[in-house]
């Protein structure tokens, strides 16, 4: 199987890397595509509106899960129930643990095109991609690296973004969710973590992954001593919301990197939607 990731190219200079995880039953390709057209208000999807991002797509197996052994899906990890993720929800860790080290792996190759500054990269995930990529986040070890004149940098990632996402094995101090794994080189402590800036959006109206579920991950992560900036907003579904949520992210980026990222800027008023933002 060819799990080898879609990458777009930047259009200018390459500054920055953005990986993104598709959600379950969905696809690298199609997601790819798919995200053009969630647009801000000026109509301008994200890839035009980071032009020096170099845009990595990791692809999720496919394969049978256990509650339907004749269906083939596309999933980071298996599902028993989706209308209740506690049930059986021992059989989520050994694709989670599988997922989680290959996006590790691949987070390490694309720091080295960037000179090792993990801290211009963005990862980002939706629905089960993003539930994927959070697990990431938690269990990312990072090198100490150090600005051109040789100072040394915190050890972060640019930023991590979540969209329609749930913590999966929530409830659990930090330690024991890092243990559900089992993988080697996890971090001691939360440094990682408390540095990245975290943005997570989830509409109202999303059908499959409830509001709640997210409002649940937010508080996980805030417990765990992350910053956390939330938005919420009245429609959109399982997806992402535009225009709002797209102005949204750009200028939470352009906060978050430390400086204009974006060829076209902020939303007009330079600030985020009022729908619900905290950032604490």
């Amino acid at each position: 199987m060819d799990l080898a990731p879609i990458v777009v190219l930047p259009s200018a200079p390459h500054t920055h890397t953005i990986v993104f995880l598709h959600g379950r039953g969905d696809t690298a390709a199609t997601f790819s595509q798919s995200l053009q057209y969630s647009t801000d208000s000026r109509n301008h999807s994200l890839q035009e509106l980071l032009p020096s991002f170099r845009w990595v797509f990791p692809k999720a197996p496919i394969g049978p899960c256990l509650a339907f052994p004749t269906d083939k899906v596309s999933q980071w990890f298996d599902i028993w129930n989706v209308k209740d993720f506690s049930d059986h929800e021992d059989v989520q860790a050994p694709g989670l643990s599988e997922s989680v080290a290959r996006i590790r792996q691949l987070l390490t190759e694309e720091a080295a095109l960037l000179g090792g500054r993990w801290d211009r990269i963005v990862l980002a995930g939706i629905s089960q991609g993003a539930a994927t990529a959070t697990h990431a986040l938690l269990n990312l070890s990072l090198p100490v690296s150090t600005t051109a004149d040789g100072k040394p940098l915190p050890r972060r990632l640019g930023a991590y973004l979540g969209f329609s996402c749930r913590m999966p094995f929530p409830g659990r101090s930090l330690a024991d969710t890092r243990k559900i794994l089992g993988l080697n080189d996890v971090p001691a402590d939360n440094e990682v973590l408390r540095n990245t800036p975290i943005l997570l959006e989830h509409c109202v109206d999303d059908p499959l992954v409830l509001l709640a579920n997210g409002q649940a991950l937010r508080e996980t992560l805030k417990g765990f001593g992350a910053q956390v900036a939330w938005n919420q907003y009245p429609d959109g579904g399982h997806w992402f919301n535009s225009p709002r949520g797209m102005d949204d992210v750009v200028a939470f980026l352009t906060r978050a990197l430390g400086q204009s990222c974006a060829a076209q800027g902020p939303p007009a008023d330079g600030q985020p939607s009022p729908d619900a933002m905290d950032l604490s």
